[in-house]
């Protein structure tokens, strides 16, 4: 099951298509969701569970909570949309783009990628950029 929370005026136009696409895409890896929680909220929001949670202080674009155990992913995904907005600006690219990216990418360290050393963000990256190609409000 998945849930959507919004702490800002942000909500999804569709939020069904969102979620069948996040289900999909971890069936694809072998992955079953069992409880999902996405919490879409602004950067003074998230800076405040970076600072509490994680002892960071600095901006940043998603923080996931990972309670997963092995194939059946469990946990709280929150995700600022100023960021995303930010972002999409920046590396010139739709607010929806931008916003999938960071939805798969967070579900995606709960299917165990990671993206700290170069080649995992190369396999991370990709993997997202394969979910993005997937998603049909992004064509």
């Amino acid at each position: 099951m998945i849930e959507l929370f919004y702490e800002t005026d942000f909500e999804f136009s569709e939020p069904q298509k969102w979620i069948d696409w996040i289900v999909e895409s971890m069936k694809n890896e072998g992955k079953n969701i069992e409880e999902l929680n996405y919490i879409f909220c602004d950067d003074e929001y998230l800076l405040q569970i970076n600072r509490q949670y994680l002892d960071h202080d600095y901006y940043t674009d998603v923080i996931g909570f990972d309670n997963s155990v092995g194939d059946d992913l469990m946990g709280d995904i929150f995700i600022s949309v100023e960021r995303i907005t930010d972002n999409a600006i920046q590396n010139n690219v739709s607010f929806e783009n931008e916003l999938a990216r960071v939805v798969i990418h967070g579900i995606l360290h709960f299917a165990g990628y990671m993206d700290k050393d170069p080649e995992d963000k190369i396999l991370m990256t990709s993997k997202e950029d394969y979910y993005l190609n997937t998603f049909s409000l992004l064509k």
